[in-house]
């Protein structure tokens, strides 16, 4: 759009929302040109600050009159591109809806806005016994909307199950600005809109407001950190364990190079010469607990583990967990630019995969780090290189496409829990046969006849 045909646009929103909640002025609309996926970037018409879901429902109604693309944006964490305003338009950011409504034990759930943060629904819980399950790394800033948003998981899901396994009900505002409420009662009979719903990214309905279901604290915890010479050793491992019918709450995998990201950034006593660092935990009543932490240990021996250091207290605990979900971060000192990549594949392929991750960096030049989700077999590879230089953002973008390419020919998926958004669109018709691309597509019409939702993203256009 024009400066001159955005003028209408701006002018309508200020009417229905207050100049205070909208920003248009191009300095204020450069921190929302892309959102973790930084390789990509486009600046939106406007930027609004909706604090309820009728203002919402208004936004979509004027953009749907104008035809000005609407996407809905949390705190900006994703990322696949999910929140990237394309063909520019307006930019919903739901996080002055922040509020924990209510919690409510007896039925064991909450009602959050869509941009309440998950530490701050975590601290509406504290003290009460429960907590929501899903817990993505980016867990301090990820807000509920876009845990919603891409089905988010985080290393505990293997366990609990990933964003829509604890998803009761949604509030949300379809193309039309019409208000859609679905739940939190269960009706088996019905269709199952919450499943269609959750992992949208934003191309059906923008959620306002999300149910969600409480899950009990554990009893106790055995937490290990488990060190191999391998990631082949680590990954064979984690795969005897669940073949064992053991289910751990969480096994999460990092490779030498990341570790010696974490072990600067955080001075935990990792082993740097070690091929594969594994953080192992197990939950539930206290009885039991030691004697199947034994035989997870004999089952990393078997594999040849090297060592396996356990989490004295909860403080210990707490510790180990931090480091894990702040890894990313601590790539930052390794480059100024990354893209962290979200395949998943069968447990049994890991090794195969991560092996192929090794040769596609080798083959492109780049480095490659790891961590992942391995228990449920989602690997992050964090591709390094530097933005200002277009020949690394080119190889790192055909050695990114490779690589998912690889998850794909081991009968995994592009994505597990950062969605689609415009990185892997592309991938799509590898994995869906065109009548399931049509199929999906008559769905996202039947939600957004006239297309003004997020657009360009998840379901390729029709060629």
């Amino acid at each position: 759009m024009t400066r001159a045909s955005v003028s209408p646009l701006i002018r309508e929103l200020r009417a229905a929302l207050g100049a205070a909640q909208v920003l248009s002025a191009p300095a204020d609309l450069v921190a929302y040109e892309c959102d973790g996926f930084t390789i990509e970037k486009h600046p939106p018409d406007a930027v609004v600050f909706p604090r309820s879901t009728d203002e919402v429902a208004r936004i979509v109604k004027i953009c749907n009159r104008l035809g000005v693309p609407v996407v809905p944006r949390g705190a900006g964490t994703s990322l696949a591109g999910g929140c990237l305003p394309i063909g520019g338009g307006v930019v919903v950011m739901l996080t002055r809806m922040k509020q924990v409504i209510e919690v409510n034990l007896r039925d064991r759930l909450a009602v959050v806005e869509a941009g309440a943060t998950n530490v701050a629904l975590g601290r509406a819980l504290s003290g009460t016994g429960y907590h929501f399950a899903p817990d993505p790394s980016s867990q301090k800033a990820s807000t509920i909307g876009g845990n919603v948003a891409t089905n988010a998981g985080g290393p505990h899901t293997l366990k609990y199950g990933v964003t829509v396994n604890h998803v009761l009900g949604i509030e949300a505002v379809l193309g039309d600005g019409s208000v859609l409420r679905v739940g939190p009662i269960d009706n088996p009979a019905g269709l199952d809109l919450i499943g269609v719903l959750v992992g949208n990214e934003g191309t059906l309905a923008v959620v306002t407001k999300v149910w969600v279901r409480l899950t009990p604290n554990p009893a106790d915890y055995r937490t290990m950190q488990v060190i191999f010479e391998t990631v082949d050793d680590a990954t064979n491992a984690i795969s005897d364990i669940i073949a064992q019918g053991i289910v751990p709450a969480a096994m999460e995998l990092m490779d030498r190079g990341i570790v010696a990201a974490v072990e600067e950034a955080f001075a935990m006593g990792f082993p740097l010469d070690a091929g594969a660092t594994v953080v192992i935990e197990i939950d539930g009543p206290s009885a039991g607990l030691d004697e199947q932490q034994q035989r997870i240990v004999k089952l990393c021996e078997k594999w040849n583990a090297r060592e396996v250091l356990y989490a004295a207290d909860a403080k210990e605990r707490e510790k180990l967990w931090q480091c894990r979900k702040m890894a990313v971060g601590a790539v930052g000192r390794l480059s100024p630019s990354y893209i962290i990549q979200d395949g998943v594949v069968p447990r049994t392929q890991l090794p195969r995969v991560l092996r192929r991750i090794g040769e596609i960096a080798v083959k492109y030049g780049l480095r490659i780090v790891n961590v992942a989700h391995a228990g449920d077999g989602n690997v992050h590879p964090i591709l390094l290189f530097d933005e200002r230089d277009p020949e690394q953002v080119e190889r790192t973008l055909a050695a990114s496409g490779e690589l998912l390419q690889e998850c794909i020919n081991c009968g995994g998926s592009v994505t597990a829990e950062h969605g689609v958004g415009v990185e892997k669109i592309r991938f799509m018709d590898k994995l869906f046969a065109p009548a399931d691309l049509e199929a999906m597509r008559r769905v996202r019409q039947s939600f957004d006849p006239s297309g003004c939702l997020n657009p360009g993203k998840l379901i390729p256009s029709a060629s």
